[in-house]
């Protein structure tokens, strides 16, 4: 459905997009997450064709972005961070507007209109201004206008952006719902917005994707995953002379006593687990262990450790 092979932008002397490539099958909800200032939005930009490559080729929908970008608008729909909108128009009326824009023919504008009304939630505010429209309204009335030729993909970038929570709430749901049927990429820089919608996360940094995969691969990438946390109670000399002679354990950092417990943190070689073999050293060596457990890695971990700016 979408294909992008080393894509590229150049604006004067700083490269924005650094030949990016990645394709995303009909049906899928990608997050293109990344901090601000990654190259997020000009790569939608390209995609979408508002603005032009300096290297690379990319297929919407079989078309070539570059070669038939007409063809291509008619099958993407696209939510820009701030939709322009006409704020003295009611929405029924902007609606209306926006499918004939879109070459909707006379006999289905109707039809289209009354699937956007329903999908989007807007039968409330309908006669109102767009001006009047709290910010969650004028997102959906955004994302009503990306859809009303009914596309086949739909971009979006940053589409809570400013919103209250009830909101946010509101448009993730849609944004799933609308997974279903359509291709949907998400650009955005938080994280949550990632969790809770999509399938499979894209991360960019310096205008290069440095991870790729489902949640759960990418959250395998990180370290976290091999650090153990525990408390024991007894002889710290001993507990730590028993503990460098384990196999797998990479080190370990004493962090406090309370009440006679002493913390520790563990880390083990890659993500390995060393729960049961840390259980059997402190029963062996006759301690008391109070506490025991792997940290798992999250999404934010794995986020930070990819795009972190070195200060």
């Amino acid at each position: 459905m979408i294909e992008v092979q080393n894509i590229t932008k150049r604006f004067g002397p700083i490269t924005a997009v650094d030949g990016i490539s990645f394709e995303v099958q009909k049906g899928e909800v990608v997050g293109f997450l990344g901090p601000n200032g990654a190259g997020k939005t000009t790569a939608m930009r390209i995609l979408t064709g508002f603005i032009p490559a300096n290297e690379g080729t990319a297929k919407l929908a079989g078309f070539d972005i570059f070669e038939n970008s007409l063809e291509v608008r008619k099958r993407v729909g696209y939510l820009p961070e701030n939709s322009p909108l006409y704020l003295d128009m009611a929405v029924d009326e902007f609606l209306r507007y926006m499918a004939e824009v879109r070459g909707i023919p006379p006999t289905k504008r109707q039809a289209s209109l009354d699937r956007m009304i329903e999908v989007c939630g807007l039968k409330p505010v309908l006669k109102q201004e767009i001006g009047t429209l709290s910010r969650g309204f004028r997102q959906r009335v955004g994302m009503a206008q990306a859809m009303i030729h009914d596309p086949e993909i739909l971009i979006m970038d940053e589409p809570t952006s400013g919103l209250d929570p009830n909101q946010i709430i509101g448009i993730r749901a849609l944004i799933k719902e609308l997974g279903r049927e359509k291709t949907v990429i998400l650009s955005t820089h938080i994280l949550s917005e990632v969790e809770a919608t999509c399938s499979r996360v894209m991360i960019i940094d310096r205008g290069k994707i440095v991870a790729d995969g489902s949640l759960d691969e990418i959250t395998r990438r990180g370290k976290a995953g091999g650090v153990h946390h525990l408390q024991v109670r007894g002889d710290r000399k001993l507990w730590e002379e028993k503990l460098k002679s384990l196999v797998g354990v990479k080190g370990f950092a004493w962090k406090e006593e309370a009440g006679g417990l002493h913390r520790y943190e563990v880390f083990s070689e890659g993500s390995r687990a060393l729960g049961e073999e840390l259980f059997r050293l402190a029963a062996d060596a006759g301690l008391s262990l109070a506490e025991l457990y792997q940290e798992k890695t999250t999404l934010e971990k794995v986020f930070t450790q990819l795009t972190v700016r070195e200060s």
